[in-house]
């Protein structure tokens, strides 16, 4: 085990170097970055009353179900103090506090802080949610913390960061869209700018662990296979409300996702052939024995999991949250 940790600390030292090389590919200079003011109604001007209410008008449009996932995406884009932390447990980032992952960590975490804020202000304004119900949820799944499977391996961890940054840009496109046929191009504007945050970020993890599979394919393919067996869980997997417990709002947030189609099991099945796209998987020849098996069981999971995605049912509205106000 040992072995294994030093062998990894040393593929972290070699991804840092590419990582500093490409940092700004794949953050933006703050400086000159989107705020959340850009988007809101501006307090200072004599226009601030009229901009809410209109705000608010073309909110109304938006339909129950589309509600309950902008509140639910709000939620774990908020739960971000749990994210920082879980990475600067990770093996390798943890190296120095001055070092390049740690920078790379703080970075990402910033632009990151942009989106929960930017969703829970217009939801404020928005006059459809129950606020504090939603802030306890937040709180919650803060105070809960979550295990994702990853433990403190990069490659775990960074495997599930690609997923997860991708399904991210796929809900927040999504709902863009959606926004955008009810009428309410001031919220497809925002989560628009929030889903090409997502995608950059994907571009980066994705790179990052690219570049374990030229050095270390084995043991990167062996993590890629264990972490698809266990199934990428999201930090919303452990969403609750006030008298439930972790996990209880899942179903009905998913429930609400594959109803829109925001988020549905064939979206989890393309991701994971284009994360298989991006790393080569099919190709890849310079593995050993446990490489190559974990390697078969990657290519032919996407053809299992659809097939299963095809049996699912949408479900129907048969919940109510007590996020969503009246």
């Amino acid at each position: 085990m040992k072995f294994f940790e030093e062998k990894r600390r040393e593929v972290m030292k070699h991804i840092e170097g590419f990582m500093l090389e490409k940092m700004n590919d794949y953050l933006k200079p703050i400086d000159t970055n989107w705020q959340p003011a850009d988007f809101l109604p501006d307090s200072t001007r004599p226009t601030f009353l009229q901009e809410i209410k209109e705000l608010q008008e073309t909110a109304k449009g938006l339909s129950y179900d589309l509600v309950a996932v902008l509140i639910g995406d709000t939620i774990t884009e908020e739960a971000l103090p749990t994210y920082e932390s879980w990475l600067t447990m990770v093996e390798g980032v943890n190296m120095a506090e001055d070092g390049g992952w740690m920078r790379w960590t703080r970075a990402w975490t910033a632009e990151e802080n942009r989106h929960g804020d930017l969703l829970n202000k217009y939801l404020y304004l928005s006059g459809r949610v129950n606020m504090r119900a939603m802030e306890t949820s937040t709180q919650y799944l803060i105070a809960d913390g979550f295990d994702i499977g990853t433990g403190t391996d990069p490659y775990r961890n960074f495997i599930y960061t690609s997923f997860q940054e991708l399904a991210t840009n796929v809900s927040h496109r999504r709902v863009a869209s959606l926004a955008k046929k009810s009428g309410d191009t001031l919220l497809s504007k925002m989560c628009g700018v929030i889903a090409s945050d997502e995608a950059r970020h994907a571009k980066a993890y994705m790179a990052f662990i690219g570049k374990a599979f030229e050095v270390d394919p084995s043991e990167a393919m062996i993590a890629f296979e264990d972490m698809m067996r266990k199934k990428i869980v999201m930090p919303a997997h452990f969403l609750r409300e006030v008298g439930l417990k972790i996990g209880q709002t899942f179903g009905h947030f998913t429930d609400a996702a594959q109803r829109l189609g925001v988020y549905t099991a064939v979206d989890y099945v393309d991701i994971l052939k284009d994360l298989i796209e991006e790393w080569k998987v099919e190709s890849m020849t310079d593995l050993n024995e446990a490489g190559e098996k974990a390697r078969d069981y990657i290519t032919a999971l996407p053809n299992r999991l659809l097939r299963v995605a095809d049996r699912m049912k949408n479900p129907e509205l048969e919940y109510k949250f007590s996020w969503i106000a009246g």
